[in-house]
């Protein structure tokens, strides 16, 4: 063998395999944990309450959909987390404080969230509301556009059947759920479902076609849903994102970028 093969057999031999680095990230992600969930306990005292009012009484003279749907949310939001039955699901949310204005809110998201959402709007990207039935064919590709979004995406997600829906049109301002979407040239590339329910809006579904993540689409209908909130729900006083400390830190991270902080809060019917 000559000296340069060796050398190089010495150089491959020396250096650890996939499994062996596989190894060091379970065992440092594994000792990272405990001290995660410290300071996330630690978080959890000192975080801001709000109470939310979902205006349940109002839905009386609505489409008994909006009854059914606020309900149902209202009953997942304070039932028992499985993993924590101490606590209950939505008991810390990540949720935007909306300002008296959208100047006011645009100023106060981060600068990276501002530039997403120019950038998006300079490569022709324009926000709207959309009826989801008129693109279910797109639906279906920015679902199956990626299989990891914050860890990996379930298989009915990408193989699951994208059907019609037949919600009702929201007889009264206090509640809805509607669908909003970044289009461009009337074809869709992020998409979102959002319920309107008393004092809250809840993003309970959003997802953009991962070959246009660099180009602004899921920042630009966050930003824009802020703004239609604004101008067509004046009662919203909050916009939730889920919940907060189940997480993972990038995604969080995100939320922040658009003022999607934790809260601790108190739901009421």
């Amino acid at each position: 063998m000559a000296a340069s093969e060796a050398v190089v057999k010495v150089h491959e031999t020396n250096q650890p395999s996939e499994a062996a680095r596989c190894s060091r990230e379970g065992w440092r992600q594994a000792f990272d944990r405990p001290r995660r969930l410290l300071r996330d306990v630690q978080e959890m005292w000192r975080l801001p309450r709000v109470s939310i009012d979902l205006m349940g009484e109002r839905t009386v003279n609505n489409d008994p959909f909006y009854a059914d749907i606020v309900r149902s949310f209202y009953s997942h939001a304070v039932s028992r987390h499985p993993k924590l039955p101490l606590v209950r699901r939505f008991a810390y949310a990540a949720v935007c404080k909306l300002p008296e204005t959208f100047d006011s809110y645009f100023m106060s998201i981060e600068a990276a969230a501002r530039r997403n959402y120019k950038k998006a709007q300079r490569n022709g990207f324009q926000f709207s509301t959309v009826n989801y039935n008129d693109h279910l064919e797109a639906i279906r590709r920015i679902r199956r556009s990626t299989d990891y979004r914050q860890g990996k995406v379930s298989a009915g997600l990408l193989s699951g059947d994208v059907t019609p829906i037949s919600n009702p049109t929201s007889l009264l301002p206090w509640h809805d759920y509607f669908y909003a979407g970044t289009l461009r040239g009337g074809d869709l590339y992020a998409y979102a479902g959002c319920l309107v329910a008393g004092k809250a809006c809840m993003l309970e579904h959003i997802l953009g076609d991962a070959t246009y993540h660099a180009e602004g689409v899921v920042p630009l209908l966050i930003v824009s849903l802020a703004k239609h909130l604004r101008e067509q729900y004046p009662d919203v006083q909050y916009f939730v994102y889920g919940t907060y400390f189940g997480a993972r830190e990038a995604m969080r991270r995100f939320k922040r970028k658009f003022l999607f902080m934790p809260h601790r809060v108190h739901w009421t019917f």
